[in-house]
């Protein structure tokens, strides 16, 4: 019994100690990309941390991480898997209800239908043309329609995808997205918008966040202001379609009768701190404190993706998700700005 009670205590200490060797691997590798963002090339070019985390851990991960993965193994994937939720939690301070009547029943409604029509041309387009798997197909569809990596992330549990098919979903939003950060600035002229209208269109269709600050302020405060409220709607589209996602997907199992739902929690806590945020005002102090742990947290889960990740399986995916993802680029210009036009149409009589 001695003996027995010897060996459990071992292979518990063991597994404390490869949790917390694999924190600090993880911490270090975002505390290495946040200092890499804050540098004035990398910033030219609008890479956030969470982009360079994941690149920092492939090459980890593809590399030496495989001579010391048996020792940090749990808390590698404790990164990957409960501090991205987390993450996602605490992303609603970034957010408030009176946001959305900032820009109005039309950013609201216009966000709604970007993303509906995005996501479900990436399914049409992803099973039918480019023959991928549901799962990348969702992945890619769900980062292009809201908010870029962040969605591809916060999509993963709910369509338990692999690690390397997260990452190629990642790639995609983030090749795209930045070449819509510099596209746009240059199309201005040509689009015969507002400053306000260009910043809607900005922020309903350019994938990340960043992206979308680095598109606007390169026409007007009034442009980058307009542009990021109208994706934080994109944004809070989030968790209303996780829900719906996991709702279609049980539909669709083997046994779509006796299958359960899976409500992923951490989108309804997601929702709870966007109305907590909306009706009690924090010191703004505490709130930039929170979101710098919120980025830390969602770094930590790039970096732990990225380390997770094999290259061999990326090379196996082929052009396909890279077509996937240009082809909703293309759209999220054309169809976006056609969307956008027809919206403010249809909302400008009512507001005579």
């Amino acid at each position: 019994m001695l003996h027995d009670y010897k060996i459990t205590h071992n292979v518990e200490h063991i597994k404390i100690n490869h949790f917390w060797l694999g924190l600090v691997l993880i911490a270090a590798i975002a505390c290495a990309s946040e200092y890499l963002a804050t540098l004035s090339v990398i910033n030219t070019l609008g890479l956030s941390a969470l982009t360079i985390a994941i690149v920092l851990g492939i090459v980890i991960g593809n590399t030496f991480f495989g001579k010391i993965s048996t020792y940090t193994d749990t808390g590698v994937d404790f990164s990957k898997n409960n501090l991205l939720r987390l993450g996602i939690i605490f992303y609603g301070f970034r957010i408030t209800f009176q946001q959305i009547s900032s820009v109005g029943l039309e950013g609201l409604f216009t966000a709604i239908i970007i993303v509906a029509s995005t996501f479900t041309l990436a399914l049409f387009l992803g099973t039918k043309l480019f023959k991928l798997d549901k799962q990348t197909v969702m992945l890619i569809g769900a980062g292009s329609s809201i908010c870029g990596a962040a969605a591809v992330m916060a999509a993963e549990p709910v369509v338990k995808g692999q690690a390397h098919k997260v990452s190629v979903a990642v790639a995609t939003v983030v090749v795209f997205g930045t070449m819509a950060m510099f596209l746009y600035p240059l199309l201005f002229p040509y689009l015969h918008l507002s400053e306000q209208a260009y910043g809607v269109f900005a922020g309903s269709t350019i994938h990340e966040v960043a992206q979308v600050v680095v598109a606007g302020n390169a026409i007007s405060p009034e442009a980058a202001s307009a542009a990021v409220i109208e994706k934080m709607l994109r944004v809070m589209l989030l968790a209303p379609f996780l829900m719906v996602l996991s709702f279609g997907l049980s539909k669709k199992g083997k046994n779509a009768n006796k299958t359960k739902i899976t409500i992923p929690w951490f989108a309804v806590f997601f929702i709870l701190v966007v109305l907590f945020n909306s009706l009690i005002s924090l010191p703004s102090q505490m709130i930039t404190l929170i979101n710098g742990l919120d980025t830390f947290l969602l770094t930590m889960a790039m970096a732990a993706l990225g380390v997770r990740t094999s290259l061999g399986a990326i090379r196996q995916a082929g052009a396909k998700p890279l077509l996937l993802a240009g082809s909703l680029f293309i759209f999220l210009i054309v169809g976006g700005y056609a969307i956008n036009l027809g919206v403010h149409q249809f909302f400008t009589p009512l507001s005579l």
